[in-house]
């Protein structure tokens, strides 16, 4: 069947397929199915995770922008198609209007395995949309997934961290070696599992997601600097001085040393 639909990876799309049984058994694990769920896989490739989410008695939806795989899919996937169990989408999934899909008032999960160079637009696009999943489970580069959540070998936080833990908690679920694609990548992958999304951080601080975002950008404007002095530039210094002081943070301080509950303090109390 591979043979008749020509599916090698497409390097311009990023393609890289996994097809490793126990890896998939984590990510099925990580996305907490109950039945009934509704979740949108995003890069279902050749349909090998595809296959156990069904499994789940789910209602499923994929997104696949490359047409080989997409007839693939039609094909393979004929049966669960017509019973409604699996709707198949051809699309870019970064052009995918989530309420278009009749989610509006719906609560769904997102599965995917995303080409490295949409990561991070994919995930800003998703969180910041007015319709968010309540779960996300996504097989990225390791660093990124690293990056993110409290391993070890981070400490500190970036922009694309506190981007992400503000809507929910993220959790690194395990390391998916390199040579576990095909083609193999140059480098080795992890799944990042995203609980909990909401947009209750911003109603609680009575902050706006703009507020949020454009302070943090400012704050890690330039990372050498002290946080203050990078804030100054656009906003009060006298009146973030007075913060800084209240809260017993040191004007040195870098925005990398400083978690986000404390960021978000900062800016309610600005605003207040």
């Amino acid at each position: 069947m591979n043979n008749k639909f020509h599916l090698k990876a497409k390097k311009s799309l990023g393609q890289n397929f996994l097809k490793d049984k126990k890896i998939i058994d984590k990510i099925i694990k990580a996305g907490e199915l109950k039945k009934g769920d509704i979740v949108l896989e995003v890069g279902p490739g050749k349909g090998h995770l595809t296959q156990r989410l069904l499994e789940n008695d789910i209602v499923l939806f994929a997104v696949e922008k490359d047409k080989r795989l997409y007839d693939f899919l039609e094909e393979k996937f004929q049966k669960e198609i017509k019973e409604k169990k699996f709707f198949l989408i051809k699309d870019d999934v970064l052009n995918l209007d989530f309420g278009n899909l009749g989610l509006k008032n719906q609560k769904f999960k997102i599965i995917a395995n995303l080409p490295y160079y949409i990561t991070g637009l994919f995930i800003s696009k998703t969180l910041e949309n007015k319709i968010v999943p309540s779960l996300m489970v996504l097989l990225l580069q390791k660093e990124v997934v690293e990056r993110v959540t409290d391993s070890e070998k981070n400490k500190k936080e970036n922009i694309f961290s506190l981007s992400i833990k503000v809507f929910g908690k993220a959790k690194y679920i395990i390391t998916v070696s390199k040579k576990l694609f095909k083609p193999v990548p140059k480098i080795d992958s992890a799944v990042l599992q995203i609980s909990d999304i909401s947009k209750e951080n911003f109603k609680k601080n009575n902050i706006t997601e703009q507020e949020f975002f454009e302070f943090i950008k400012s704050a890690f404007s330039n990372k050498r600097k002290q946080m203050l002095k990078n804030l100054s530039l656009k906003y009060n210094k006298e009146k973030l001085v007075k913060i800084f002081d209240q809260m017993k943070i040191d004007q040195k301080t870098r925005a990398e040393d400083l978690n986000l509950e404390i960021f978000l303090e900062i800016l309610k109390r600005y605003y207040d």
